[in-house]
């Protein structure tokens, strides 16, 4: 076999130009966008984020009013999961919700939200809490029967009395359920709740404009009022107090609602 038959073996030349030097070369020549450029691109990919987080996982609100106290004061910033409630999940009794005013049940100062431009921008994000919404607490599921109340001013679901005394307030009532003035204080019945919808309290139960206070009794004639909230407008379940700082922590759902049976 001669020199010649052999495959040749050569080694390129780096100062030669051929495909491996151009591509290099193009690489190497490649402009970084200008700092200006690369922010508002950041900014882009961090408000669609925002929108996602916002639409599918977690949000911002603050409570309107008294009416959860203690555990949640009024301007107290709090964050909404919304993962509970996917793929068929449903609020529970004892959890803390966040929904849509079901019509009514909020005044013109507790609707409007923020008022400024900044704010309203980040509002529409999930970055600052959004009004037009309520926090309360689920007492009654679907098929529950309220009643209001035992000998010790309990409320009862299901014939099954509540030890509220850890998270709610009685602020000078008799019982944990008192209706508003002029109406029966501490005996009322209402329920079996729709399908479809959930009955809620305040844990500041002499302060607070729930589902009590829009209820129908015996007594009342042609009375129209809903004292329910549709599932679909609830947004989800508060799960972190976060702000004020020395207020921080996660909300859990009371341990005596475990002991409620199912409806009848």
């Amino acid at each position: 076999m001669t020199s010649d038959d052999r495959d040749p073996t050569s080694v390129a030349d780096p100062d030669e130009p051929g495909p491996r030097s151009s591509h290099v070369a193009a690489r190497s020549e490649r402009k970084h966008l200008p700092v200006w450029q690369e922010t508002i691109l950041l900014l882009g990919i961090a408000l669609v984020l925002a929108i996602v987080i916002k639409a599918l996982f977690v949000q911002a609100f603050y409570i309107p009013s008294e009416s959860m106290e203690p555990g949640l004061v009024k301007n107290d910033r709090i964050l909404v999961q919304k993962v509970s409630y996917w793929f068929g999940g449903s609020p529970q009794r004892g959890d803390v919700v966040v929904f849509k005013d079901p019509g009514g049940w909020l005044n013109a100062e507790e609707s409007a939200g923020p008022t400024n431009t900044a704010a309203k921008l980040f509002s529409k994000v999930g970055l600052y809490p959004s009004g037009g919404h309520l926090v309360k607490r689920v007492i009654g599921v679907e098929g529950d029967v309220i009643k209001c109340c035992d000998d010790q001013g309990r409320l009862m679901v299901n014939g099954q009395p509540l030890e509220e005394k850890q998270y709610a307030r009685l602020g000078g009532a008799d019982c944990y359920g008192p209706m508003p003035a002029g109406r029966s204080h501490c005996s009322w019945q209402v329920g079996p709740v729709p399908a479809g919808h959930v009955f809620v309290m305040g844990d500041n139960r002499n302060n607070s404009a729930d589902s009590t206070v829009h209820m129908c009794l015996r007594s009342d004639r042609d009375c129209t009022k809903n004292p329910y909230v549709d599932v679909s407008d609830v947004v989800g379940k508060v799960f972190v107090l976060l702000w004020p700082s020395d207020h921080f922590g996660f909300l859990h759902r009371p341990a005596t609602f475990a002991d409620v049976p199912d409806p009848s």
